[in-house]
């Protein structure tokens, strides 16, 4: 799987690219579509969730949550901090990256923070290994690192 498959239309409402979480790009029977896809092959969980089903989130233009008048809300925050500590990823930053800089952006910073170095697949969020080689980028940490710093860096420039 290339990094050009990274589309902005799998971009979950909660700031989570669909495409490289292990259902959709690693699951070979019963896919998940991604948040916004048909629920019929979606876990439980990802059919009930709280945030995609929550009606201040169906009342926002864009569909994401920093559009939200409750932004952000507790089921964020608890969100945000079980992918920070669990996988190195902030929700709130990415919905942050994605309002100031767009989804067409968000998405392009996307690929490469997401791109295996060895192959270009895509580097699964919730294991760390490539979905093409099955290397571990053992570096993620370090890489997300580098990532958030150049956001940051995004950030102030488009704050002048």
């Amino acid at each position: 799987m290339s990094t050009a498959s990274i589309k902005s239309k799998p971009i979950a409402p909660c700031g989570i690219n669909c495409i490289i979480c292990r259902g959709y790009l690693l699951r070979k029977k019963n896919k998940c579509t991604g948040c916004w896809g048909d629920n019929t092959n979606k876990s439980n969980s990802c059919v009930n969730c709280k945030i995609k089903n929550c009606d201040n989130l169906l009342k926002t233009k864009s569909k994401f949550c920093f559009e939200c008048e409750k932004f952000p809300c507790l089921s964020i925050k608890q969100l945000d901090k079980r992918y920070r500590t669990k996988y190195n990823m902030s929700v709130l930053e990415n919905l942050e990256n994605i309002k100031k800089l767009g989804v067409r952006k968000f998405v392009q910073n996307e690929k490469i923070r997401w791109t295996c170095p060895e192959c270009g697949g895509i580097i699964c969020v919730h294991t760390g290994y490539c979905s093409n080689c099955g290397k571990r980028e053992n570096n993620r940490h370090l890489t997300s690192h580098i990532s958030n710093l150049f956001y940051k860096f995004l950030r102030a420039l488009a704050g002048r």
